[in-house]
């Protein structure tokens, strides 16, 4: 069978699949995992595969092989199993009645994943495939950085992994398959302001953490605007802050967590190092003491040239619209991956079909056909991969 035949054919038997992906994906998405509990989501996915049972990874995940008829490395594809700690608001029949959701549509990636293999075992392909069913996608430490660790992509001669992620700020009916970098990388920090609190109307008495926290969040944005080429750029973004319990008196401590986010990894300890400067000379300055956590999470996201250039070619024979140029300052744990093996992480535009304009919105709603497009854009990677 020619690669042409076989992309034909393997589009076709994934389309006698999509009944039952949908009804994989509103039965996922009505019962939502979270981080590091998915033990229920991945038992239903290995189910639906019917491939066997495959073996644990990352604790709750899973990888399962289906062979090829052809020696050669085998090709991974990677779907998402967790949910996030958002309440729902899309009343769709089968909306989550938890206080999680799928707001980042790992239902769709797994429902397309599902649709791929099952497809690739009745039409048979050449090259093996491995379903990674990853859990904690959406925590640090990540489900990639384990099963990277546990040396799992080399125990099946993995030579290639393949991704597609759901993607509302791009057009619907749009495909993304871009070389190099694609995602930021991301460290989390946590500040702890110390001061010496004390009555709300005697500030000269005081060294108030709150006003010291609340400058130092303002030049933290110096990080992005000042220390870093513009080509490339940064986002440092606090999150979260606490601090006090009254209106009239000053605490002695404040904190703040946030993120900073990178398009080079080559930036990273010198633009770490600056952030702690940056909260220690401010906080001194206001006569307080500071301290800085950094939390390490994921590297820059690398997608692998040969791999990018073999999806758009197959893509553009499909009929999609192609997307050459979008980038991402989110972040995605598949960037270990993509330092273990060549990897291929691609973004499936939904535009204003999905309900919301960003991902982890509580009304985002890929539709169905979503399930499709995301299935045709991992058969597209795995060409792209055994070419």
């Amino acid at each position: 069978m020619s690669s042409s035949e076989l992309w034909a054919d393997w589009l076709a038997a994934i389309n006698a699949e999509l009944p039952a992906a949908a009804e994989l994906r509103h039965r996922l998405h009505a019962d939502p995992r979270a981080s590091g509990d998915e033990d229920d989501t991945t038992r239903i996915v290995v189910e639906a595969l019917e491939a066997g049972d495959g073996v644990r990874v990352a604790k709750t995940g899973r990888a399962v092989l289906i062979d090829g008829a052809s020696p050669g490395g085998t090709i991974a594809l990677r779907a998402e199993l967790d949910a996030l700690p958002v309440i729902e608001r899309t009343g769709v029949p089968w909306t989550s009645t938890s206080a999680l959701m799928h707001a980042c549509g790992h239902d769709v990636h797994l429902a397309a994943l599902v649709a791929v293999c099952r497809a690739a075992m009745k039409i048979g392909v050449p090259r093996s495939i491995l379903a990674v069913l990853q859990p904690r996608e959406e925590t640090s430490p990540s489900g990639a950085l384990d099963i990277v660790e546990a040396g799992t992509l080399a125990e099946y001669g993995v030579s290639a992994i393949i991704a597609a992620h759901v993607q509302p700020r791009l057009a619907a009916g749009v495909i993304s398959a871009v070389p190099g970098p694609i995602n930021a990388s991301t460290d989390e920090f946590e500040v702890v302001v110390t001061g010496h609190g004390g009555h709300a109307g005697y500030p000269h008495l005081l060294r108030d953490p709150i006003l010291a926290l609340a400058q130092i969040v303002v030049s933290l944005q110096q990080i992005a605007s000042r220390r870093i080429d513009p080509i490339f750029g940064a986002v440092c973004s606090v999150g979260r802050i606490q601090a006090g319990t009254a209106a009239n008196v000053v605490p002695s401590q404040a904190t703040a967590l946030g993120s900073l986010r990178l398009m080079r990894d080559s930036d990273r300890d010198a633009i770490l190092e600056t952030l702690r400067e940056i909260v220690q000379a401010t906080a001194k300055a206001h006569g307080c003491d500071a301290e800085v956590r950094i939390m390490p999470c994921e590297p820059v996201l690398f997608n692998d040239a040969g791999l990018a250039a073999g999806a758009q070619e197959w893509l553009a024979r499909g009929g999609i619209t192609l997307d050459t140029e979008f980038r991402s300052f989110g972040a995605d744990d598949f960037a270990h991956y993509c330092g273990a093996t060549r990897g291929l992480m691609m973004f499936a535009g939904l535009g204003d079909t999905a309900g919301a304009r960003s991902l982890h919105d509580e009304r985002f709603l890929p539709p169905d056909s979503a399930i499709e497009f995301v299935a045709g854009a991992l058969v597209a990677g795995y060409l792209a991969a055994i070419q």
